[in-house]
């Protein structure tokens, strides 16, 4: 071993004359880098999982490209547009949907809301991975009428239960004995969860047939068509393809676009809060100036001793630079523990809850990222290094002689 890294060794284990100030100093400074660091990596992997969960669903539960008409007129020859869309290459899957707006009303109560028509064999979305009561079905169910999925909050609020009959109404204009509105009967088959709010709450999915009728649609009409891509990063480059290829009056939209709101809000989470905790990390380490002084001032005589025997100042500043490495690779391990230990208690106990109705979750996400880890450890002890060279210089320039003199 060398003789810097023994000397450094030893005085950061410390020995019974080492005075309990200097040693709870040093303890601080330790925990100040654990805490900062642990501090630092929980929140970025907060963050990592709140973006992941979120593009999850909305992705899930958006499609990833819709092409409207301009005035959400219906399309007139919607099977030219569909072949026109499955020609393109990475296009997996495109499906014309009726949109509309309708009053639903079950045995309890009425509301308004979003309805959209789909194929029966199942929609592009991945809308069946968040049914929490009932079943993905839309085609007829044992009572002989057709079947409907609606949101959790829709549900809740017309006291609609699963195998309850709904009625649909859809009503072009004001109501007038001349002007009727269109009634159809479905079963309540599924309620779906999101979390998201402005999902759960007014919208509702049918059969695409059901809905030309409500909305006295041609077999050749939609309202729009919604597209599923392959690949997730191709999803604005297909977009592209089919805005530039596509004329008026259609109008191509990505699902990038369409919640830009929600995604620019998770964007600014990842962007600030990192910065803010990061913070933590720098104060901390910038406290080992003052520890490693502390330690400096304290074995003052002790580099005096060093130096007499013929230790060099650059042996006596690494002596010291190390201890303050040592300081910080303490700190950042017992950091590194407390981020994985919250890792494993907030996906097995959800020790952090959320509201759902705010965050579209129920409890804080976690994605720890193996280069989260890497780039904090790197940068902590860089913060350190710098921290810790200012003592270790001064330490160097000590002039043994008025060191031994004044101890005589």
């Amino acid at each position: 071993m060398k003789f810097t890294w023994y000397i450094a060794g030893r005085y950061f284990k410390g020995n019974k004359r080492e005075s309990r100030f200097l040693s709870f100093i040093k303890i601080m400074a330790i925990a100040g880098v654990a805490v900062g660091s642990a501090g630092l990596l929980i929140a970025l992997s907060i963050v990592h999982g709140f973006k992941s969960t979120i593009n999850e669903k909305i992705v899930g539960f958006a499609p990833h490209i819709t092409v409207n008409t301009f005035m959400n007129d219906p399309m007139n020859r919607a099977d030219t547009l569909q072949v026109f869309l499955d020609d393109i290459p990475g296009v997996e899957q495109a499906q014309p949907v009726v949109l509309g707006q309708v009053m639903i009303q079950s045995s309890r109560d009425v509301s308004g809301s979003g309805i959209k028509g789909v194929p029966v064999d199942g929609d592009v979305t991945q809308l069946r991975e968040y049914i929490s009561e009932g079943n993905y079905q839309l085609d007829q169910t044992e009572s002989g009428l057709p079947g409907i999925i609606l949101g959790s909050d829709l549900a809740r609020n017309i006291g609609a239960e699963i195998g309850g009959r709904v009625t649909v109404y859809a009503l072009d204009g004001m109501p007038s004995p001349l002007n009727t509105p269109e009634i159809k009967q479905f079963t309540l088959t599924g309620i779906y969860q999101t979390g998201i709010a402005r999902f759960d709450d007014n919208f509702a999915l049918i059969n695409i047939d059901s809905a030309r009728q409500i909305f006295e649609f041609n077999t050749q009409q939609a309202s729009s068509f919604d597209i599923n891509v392959g690949d997730m990063d191709q999803i604005l480059p297909i977009y592209r393809v089919i805005r530039d290829e596509t004329r008026f009056p259609y109008v191509t939209e990505s699902v990038y676009q369409r919640y830009r709101n929600i995604f620019a809000w998770v964007d600014l989470q990842e962007q600030t809060i990192p910065l803010v905790i990061g913070v933590m990390v720098i104060v901390a380490a910038f406290n080992l100036i003052g520890t490693v002084l502390m330690m400096v001032l304290e074995r003052v005589r002790d580099i005096g001793i060093l130096k007499t025997i013929g230790a060099k100042s650059k042996a006596i500043r690494k002596i010291f630079l190390l201890e303050g490495l040592f300081v910080a690779s303490s700190g950042l391990i017992i950091g590194i523990g407390i981020s994985l230990l919250f890792y494993w208690l907030q996906v097995n106990y959800q020790i952090i809850p959320l509201s759902e109705e705010n965050y579209y979750m129920s409890t804080a996400p976690v994605e720890p990222h193996l280069i989260d880890f890497v780039i904090v450890s790197g940068i902590t002890f860089l913060l350190c290094a710098l921290a810790s060279w200012l003592p270790a210089r001064i330490a160097a320039k000590t002039d043994p002689v008025k060191v031994l003199s004044i101890g005589k």
